[in-house]
């Protein structure tokens, strides 16, 4: 197999996934969305966490397109979009865990 380097955009793009990965409320609220599709509201009742905190963190994330919405009358939905990253992420945990032999 020979090696090809990778371009610069693609490059940038992972970068910008692990920097969306690297943050504790972004992981909580992938992590959550993982096993249900949730309003903003029940994501933030679900993280005991402000709605604004969450909305901002909902809006980055779906800009990476890791999460995407749906309109149900006057509310939005969130579920995953890319379970690829949710792999890694589950992977991550599950390394975690055993690496320290907790929850």
């Amino acid at each position: 197999m020979n090696y090809e380097p990778l371009n610069e955009a693609l490059i940038e793009q992972v970068s910008q996934t692990f920097k969306a990965l690297s943050d504790p409320t972004r992981i909580r609220i992938l992590h959550l969305l993982f096993f249900q599709e949730q309003s903003v509201t029940e994501i933030a009742n679900a993280l005991n966490m402000q709605q604004s905190t969450i909305s901002h963190q909902l809006k980055y994330l779906k800009q990476l397109r890791l999460i995407k919405n749906r309109r149900e009358k006057n509310m939005y939905f969130y579920s995953i979009d890319d379970y690829h990253v949710m792999n890694l992420l589950e992977q991550t945990i599950d390394h975690t865990k055993h690496t320290i032999g907790g929850n």
